[in-house]
């Protein structure tokens, strides 16, 4: 066929180092930007075969999130804006792993498992990030997509969930929005302004947030989002991307890991900062109180704000919708306890990992996931979302119920729900401080973390420890979770878990207790029972007192 002619052509433009060995994981592929120019052109095949299959745009971002500049990655999007399914992630690693005599072989057994009609049209938007190495290897998947004859649009420099919202756009017929960049600013902007408009007496100050761009495309874009804002945000943007490196000292998994705020950007007492990571798709918030003592505000705050404010106007409006706020097992005790005993929001726990939050969430009327990280969104399912707008409509209603189906409303509106996205999320976060009258400290004390304490643990072999009850609990090795249980029974509001690395041959142990130094040792005795029953390699741990 003189398409695998075209195909065989231009691979030989974009070979393969032998023997490099790379898995699609949660966040698709991520390693060293020289060892992915084969990748990139191979996920262009991919993705133009996955649109085959399912008669519908697919999206390729070029990115590798928070990582150090000099990496990169690509991910898939699949129709409704959500990641890639799984069985097309395995395809993933199949052919980027095939040697280069191999490649036809492995892209004709996809074609042939799937099915996959390829006289049918085969339509690809990609998008990539600020990082040196994107516009070379987005090149490459543009070769990829042609070379099978797929039909490509390059969006240029967005955020990631710029192009998740752009796909959905696209495969909805535009009843999501209009799938541009610019559709995405005007949906966002107007919904923002509606729900403000709903706050009395904002003042410059309550108005005037800091923004940390982690010099990345989400500096960008906040940049070119601002005319739509029509002053109702007022922005001081930081690591805008003009001097410094991306994610360098800077950016939301920074602040996160290093408990301080990013490199060129001095707190005020009591002042609303927060930082994006390099794709934009994760937000932390954080301040400094009257003591120069440093809060950070990261996922579990935002799942409770979001979710509460939610379920509020679920009460006012008279709607019986079922809220659920989904978790890992790592959200901070205390968040889950305020959301069930305070608030009597259901919440529920799902293994580590986006895309299984995402897929939990989506079994309720309105679903709440965010990470730790701050990585997360808001989904509302159909029949919610037809619910509040008919209310909305309803002219026989009293004025309480319509201003709580209005605000509603707006907020769907400006959620973007195919993918955690910080400037999406950050617009949200602001509109329910404002409609609320709520200061930064006055949001971070509804309740306090419990001190808790990450260990990483090297082990031989990290498959011999598994888990269930969402990683909650080890199966194996015998005898483990016994002891995990003996330990946490000698502390006060006392929890851990262990779980295997995705990654690396290390368990990952999580502790926490109702003071730091006891949240300390349990995790420091928790990793030495790890090393003594799950195969330790090296140094035992040691005391961290």
């Amino acid at each position: 066929m003189a398409q695998f002619e075209k195909v065989s052509k231009k691979s030989a433009l974009h070979p393969k180092p032998a023997g490099l060995v790379l898995q699609y994981g949660t966040a698709g592929f991520r390693t060293s930007a020289q060892q992915l120019d084969h990748i990139m052109f191979r996920m262009g095949l991919l993705a133009t075969l996955r649109s085959r299959k399912t008669k519908s745009t697919i999206g390729v971002m070029v990115t590798a999130s928070h990582n150090p500049e000099e990496d990169n990655g690509v991910k898939l999007i699949d129709p409704m804006g959500e990641m890639v399914s799984a069985a097309w992630e395995e395809y993933a690693t199949q052919l980027a792993n095939a040697e280069q005599e191999g490649l036809l072989k492995a892209l004709k057994d996809i074609i042939e498992k799937e099915a996959v009609d390829m006289n049918q049209e085969g339509y690809v938007v990609m998008g990539r990030d600020t990082r040196p190495s994107s516009g070379k290897l987005s090149q490459a998947v543009f070769d990829g997509v042609t070379s099978l004859g797929g039909k490509c649009h390059d969006y240029g420099l967005v955020t990631t969930p710029q192009l998740h919202f752009v796909v959905c756009c696209q495969n909805t017929q535009g009843r999501y929005g209009t799938g541009t960049v610019e559709g995405y600013y005007q949906k966002l902007a107007q919904a923002f302004i509606q729900l403000t408009k709903q706050a009395p007496n904002r003042t410059d100050d309550q108005k005037h947030i800091k923004v940390d761009g982690a010099n990345g495309i989400g500096a960008l874009k906040l940049k070119e989002m601002e005319q739509f804002l029509q002053k109702e945000l007022q922005i001081s943007l930081y690591n805008d991307g003009s001097c410094g490196k991306l994610n360098y000292q800077c950016g939301a998994d920074y602040v996160k890991v290093q408990q301080k705020p990013p490199h060129g950007l001095q707190l005020t007492v009591g002042e609303r900062s927060c930082s994006f990571d390099g794709d934009a798709d994760r937000i932390i918030y954080y301040y400094v109180d009257a003591a120069k003592c440093f809060h950070l505000l990261d996922g579990d705050k935002i799942a409770m704000l979001i979710s509460t404010f939610l379920k509020a106007l679920l009460v006012q409006a008279g709607l019986d919708l079922e809220i659920a706020v989904v978790q890992t097992a790592y959200a901070n005790g205390s968040s889950t306890r305020y959301l069930e005993e305070t608030m009597k929001v259901q919440v529920h726990c799902a293994k580590t990992g986006v895309k299984h939050l995402h897929h939990k969430a989506q079994e309720f009327d309105i679903g709440v996931y965010f990470e730790a990280n701050g990585h997360g969104t808001v989904l509302f399912s159909k029949a919610a979302e037809e619910k509040i707008r008919q209310l909305a409509l309803d002219q026989n209603i009293n004025d309480e119920k319509k201003r709580a189906a209005k605000l509603l409303e707006n907020t769907v509106n400006l959620i973007n729900q195919t993918v955690g996205d910080a400037i999406s999320d950050m617009l949200v976060i602001e509109a329910i401080l404002a409609l609320k009258g709520m200061s930064v400290q006055q949001w971070d004390a509804m309740y306090t973390d419990l001190p808790n304490r990450q260990l990483k643990v090297k082990v031989i072999d990290r498959r011999v420890i598994e888990t269930t009850d969402a990683e909650r609990r080890a199966v194996t090795p015998a005898g483990l979770q016994d002891a995990i249980d003996a330990l946490v029974g000698n502390y006060s509001l006392a929890r851990a878990f262990v779980r295997p690395s995705g990654t690396e041959d290390v368990v990952r142990v999580y502790a926490e207790a109702d003071t730091q130094e006891n949240a300390d040792t349990l995790a420091y005795e928790v990793s030495l029972e790890v090393y003594k029953l799950a195969g330790g390699a090296g140094d035992e741990p040691k005391p961290l007192h």
